[in-house]
């Protein structure tokens, strides 16, 4: 069975965990097939992505047919490879969100734990059910986050947060990831404002939302000078170009811009 379907409407790319019946745990296939789906739409014409989960929970992470294989693993292969540029396969499942190049909007409902949780981070935006629950869940299996959260998290939460997340595996309420930053928003119906809040971005100017991302990966990443450096030649390439015309034209004209 496919493990995720992507789909397209208004530009917008509609990527779904479709392993609803395991609570979209991850196995080999679904690990690849999430992978598949980051390529493909980073190479599409996509202007956003909303990233959610079927069934009850957005993904419960590793299955425990996962767990068992490890111990007929070689750790040191499997996870210091970097098969993907600087990642390995199991970051990755994390980071290509990243390297998609238009915003990444995830809907969580039920559970995000352990891997769950670190796919939903690498996400731009994360709009979660009120009663959905998030955990670092890797200490319970005595392992440690290595999905790209020590990454992700640092942007997001303080040290004591992250500290008591990883030490503990507890899972916390979505008021409470909110709180610490976790979880950008709360909605009673996640995917509905996920997908319009999509829209409301593919009705932007696709050029400077790409730079816009491209800027905000800089800013969080670079020194004071690169950052600097790179708002002042992202603008040169959008001022006066195809799309800043039109987004002005159709702002003095009082209609939505069209962009080809």
């Amino acid at each position: 069975m496919a493990r995720v379907s992507v789909e397209y409407k208004d530009h917008i790319a509609v990527v779904t965990l479709t392993r609803g019946d395991k609570m979209n745990a991850l196995d080999d296939a679904m690990i690849k097939a999430i992978l598949s789906a980051g390529q493909e739409v980073a190479a599409s014409e996509a202007r956003a992505v909303v990233l959610s989960g079927e069934g009850k929970s957005f993904c419960a992470g590793l299955d425990m047919a996962s767990f068992a294989g490890m111990a007929h693993t070689d750790p040191t292969e499997w996870l210091m490879t970097r098969s993907h540029g600087d990642t390995n396969e199991m970051q990755e499942l994390a980071m290509v969100w990243r390297r998609v190049p238009v915003p990444v909007i995830c809907a969580i409902k039920g559970v995000a734990y352990g891997g769950g949780l670190q796919i939903a981070l690498g996400a731009d935006v994360r709009i979660a059910h009120p009663d959905a629950k998030l955990a670092l869940m890797e200490m319970k299996w005595g392992i440690i986050p290595d999905m790209g959260g020590m990454v992700l998290l640092p942007q997001l939460v303080r040290s004591d947060v992250l500290r008591l997340l990883t030490y503990t595996a507890r899972p916390i309420g979505a008021s409470q990831a909110a709180e610490w930053g976790l979880i950008t928003k709360l909605s009673d119906d996640p995917m509905t404002e996920a997908l319009a809040l999509a829209e409301d971005i593919a009705g932007k100017s696709p050029s400077a939302i790409r730079a816009a991302k491209r800027l905000v990966e800089i800013a969080e990443s670079k020194s004071r000078a690169e950052v600097l450096l790179e708002e002042s030649a992202e603008q040169v390439e959008l001022i006066g170009k195809p799309d800043q015309i039109e987004v002005v034209s159709a702002h003095m004209q009082g209609r939505k811009p069209e962009f080809k």
